[in-house]
């Protein structure tokens, strides 16, 4: 039923739109909200100042036709008006609100899913750093950004897959490689230089005692090449397996770790490069082959092959992302750093020269995290070795904490992370403020079973609400599939955290305000009990889509 209230709307308004105003308005541009104050109704659309914009008529009179449209098929609503300047407000009837409690237990962990995605392949590619060095927090937060919105997309019918894109070849391995061996010669007492440009991080120099323990100090007789494979091969997996480790604690875990080595292996950029050749949108400038990438918006062409000969990363993005096609996907999310900016409209020019979709590939730039530690932000740089780790934040704050930090936020604008604010015991941080509700539901389960209120019976023959305040929680909770679809429609997880911090203060108001459990009147208390059965499913469901855990006691 839930899902259907905020579903009927929106086909209504469609169909008035298909009539009157054909293709000016997209669907994911149709938003219906849950209003706060019950004079403007329950649900709410500014679907009339969208309009406005676009066919240049007053909201007010573009409200006013598609209230006239919708008043005539009201199904569960009791009225529709306009209010405002052009806003279209929905009032429900009681009796519909109340079948929403009955739903929510019946469907459990599958309340919130919704037929959005319809199946499609998608696949989302997301943290993907060089294996030169541990994850900092500016990684983190792309890692929770990547796999919240991959749960979303699942819970919104999309078939998801996670990808980790291993950057296992080119110069910067050859530079790791390089720079581990400099560490191991100079923990054998020999003077060695790190290479210009190399890594400077103190985790090779625990790295380097490991591989003196485990291969000795024969490596060195190697030739050159050969010793130098040993040196790059052990970094790239001994980072790997941190990396691995850094993300399952921060629980994020991927279906496909996709090697960067395996496409020249397979000759898949050879593959591609003759595919773009053939297709005429590369030319020969000196002894480099180049792409017209100023043909689809690109600032300036790109180089695909050195003049060395070398292929260039942008060559075996393109092969990689054909690769991606190969494999059926129909949808390919990437999400990638602040730094990597300039690589979208190159990225966009690739798929075109491919000919593949306009909507076969989307990217998403997360941008920088600032670690506020005393006051003071703290700098990083993998290559100088003058990064705040992960790990270390998890180890100071837990996965619960920093998940939902980075979470809350549009992932494109600037976070700074107050780690003293984030470890607070206390209804002013956020965290602790939504998990709170659910171990006082959990409590309140426990005190009534004491009382002997357990089983929970059936909520009864309630025509309306006790309170207004419990009106409001249903109302909340009917607009949990809504929330869903908008936050997989607009890929933004953080909508899941606005929701939350919703329902949790109409929750804990309701909590402070009434006496839940009360044997003198057990129909009222039953009622009670299984509408905080459902807050504490609805919780459940909207923490396993942010990834956190959703704790009995705190």
């Amino acid at each position: 039923m839930s899902r259907l209230i905020t579903e009927m709307l929106k086909e209504e308004m469609k169909k008035v739109l298909a009539v009157d105003f054909p293709g000016v308005v997209e669907e994911k541009e149709i938003s219906i909200e849950s209003t706060r104050d019950r004079n403007h109704g329950d649900f709410a659309t500014n679907l009339a100042f969208i309009l406005s914009r676009k066919v240049k008529k007053s909201p007010r009179e573009l409200a006013t036709k598609l209230q006239a449209s919708l008043a005539q098929n009201l199904g569960n609503f009791a009225r529709v008006e306009v209010a405002g300047g052009g806003f279209v407000n929905f009032f429900l009837q009681d009796e519909v609100l109340l079948s929403f409690i009955s739903e929510v237990v019946e469907e459990g962990e599958d309340f919130g899913a919704v037929d959005l995605g319809k199946g499609k392949k998608t696949q989302v590619e997301f943290v993907s750093v060089n294996p030169t060095g541990p994850l900092h927090v500016g990684h983190g937060k792309c890692a929770a950004f990547g796999d919240s919105l991959s749960r979303i997309l699942k819970k919104a019918g999309f078939q998801v897959e996670k990808e980790y894109y291993v950057n296992d070849a080119g110069r910067q391995i050859d530079l790791l490689g390089a720079s581990l061996e400099a560490r191991f010669r100079q923990i054998l007492g020999e003077k060695a230089e790190i290479p210009e440009d190399g890594y400077q991080g103190d985790y090779l120099i625990s790295m380097a005692e490991k591989l003196l323990q485990e291969k000795g100090r024969e490596i060195l007789d190697l030739p050159p090449a050969e010793r130098l494979k040993v040196f790059r091969t052990f970094a790239v997996q001994e980072i790997l397996n941190d990396i691995r480790q850094d993300l399952d604690d921060f629980r994020v875990h991927f279906d496909v770790w996709f090697r960067e080595s395996s496409l020249y292996q397979k000759g898949e950029v050879e593959e591609i490069l003759s595919l773009l050749k053939e297709r005429g949108y590369t030319y020969t400038k000196g002894s480099a082959l180049w792409l017209r990438t100023t043909d689809w918006g690109d600032d300036k062409d790109r180089v695909l092959v050195r003049e060395n000969g070398l292929p260039t990363y942008f060559a075996s993005d393109i092969a990689y992302h054909w690769n991606k096609w190969k494999r059926g996907f129909q949808l390919v999310i990437d999400i990638w750093g602040a730094d990597h900016h300039g690589y979208i409209p190159r990225m966009y020019a690739a798929m075109q020269a491919l000919g593949l979709p306009q909507d076969f590939l989307e990217m998403f730039i997360v941008q920088f995290v600032t670690l506020l530690r005393g006051g003071q932000p703290e700098r990083m740089s993998t290559r100088q070795g003058e990064f705040v780790p992960l790990r270390q934040l998890l180890d100071e704050v837990g996965a619960d904490v920093a998940r939902y930090y980075f979470l809350m936020r549009d992932p494109a604008t600037h976070l700074e992370f107050d780690i003293e604010e984030a470890k607070k015991q206390s209804m002013d941080n956020p965290v602790y403020y939504v998990q709170y509700a659910h171990a006082r539901v959990s409590s309140l389960f426990k005190e009534a079973e004491k009382r002997g209120f357990t089983p929970l019976s059936q909520i009864g023959a309630w025509s309306d609400f006790p309170s207004e305040e419990e009106r409001e929680i249903v109302k909340k909770i009917a607009y949990f599939p809504e929330t869903v679809k908008r936050s997989a429609l607009l890929r933004q997880p953080y909508l899941i955290c606005n929701y939350l911090q919703d329902l949790c203060g109409d929750f804990h108001s309701f909590y402070n305000l009434y006496r839940i459990i009360d044997e003198n009147n057990p129909e009222l208390t039953s009622f009670r009990l299984n509408l905080c059965r459902v807050v504490q499913i609805v919780l459940k469901n909207a923490f396993q889509l942010l990834g956190i855990s959703a704790p009995d006691n705190m």
